[in-house]
């Protein structure tokens, strides 16, 4: 009787474990789809490709820029990126970095970022220049940015005034 208990205790056990490593798998997948989404971000801006930088977004998505205008959709954000690109921020490049991936549901996450947007040749700063947030969320097995705010460091632009 004792070594029934004890076979069913390590076979719960096992189960358990093995359960947790299937979650904790999925999880992992999932992160790394969405660090990829917000990569692809970053390589768009640095081709100065509108299109290549919308990409990770949904047909349907909202962005808000820093200076607070709102973008519709991703050919609406990609076209914008665009004429950035090709005008005023066509020597620059940009670094995001995920601060946080914080899932709300198996198929929803914010991700908390900071970001600069530097001339081509300059350092980054060790200071953050913005704040995006985004949230994902996942439809047929693919991570889409389906809302994107883009927020000034206020420390930074209070210096400048």
């Amino acid at each position: 009787m004792l070594r029934n208990s004890t076979i069913l205790i390590l076979v719960l056990f096992v189960a358990s474990v093995n359960g947790y490593a299937q979650k904790t798998d999925g999880k992992a997948e999932d992160e790394a789809m969405i660090r990829a989404n917000v990569k692809q971000m970053e390589t768009g801006w640095n081709a100065h490709d509108g299109k290549a930088f919308a990409a990770p977004f949904a047909a349907d998505a909202d962005y808000i820029v820093i200076n607070g205008m709102l973008l519709k959709g991703r050919e609406a954000i990609g076209q914008a990126h665009q004429r950035i690109f090709d005008t005023i921020f066509k020597d620059t490049k940009l670094k995001i970095e995920i601060r946080q991936i914080r899932f709300l549901r198996s198929d929803v996450a914010i991700i908390h970022t900071k970001a600069n947007v530097v001339k081509k040749d300059d350092a980054f700063p060790a200071v953050a220049g913005a704040f995006p947030s985004l949230v994902l969320s996942k439809d047929g097995g693919k991570w889409q940015i389906v809302a994107f705010q883009n927020t000034a460091n206020a420390e930074i632009e209070a210096n400048r005034k």
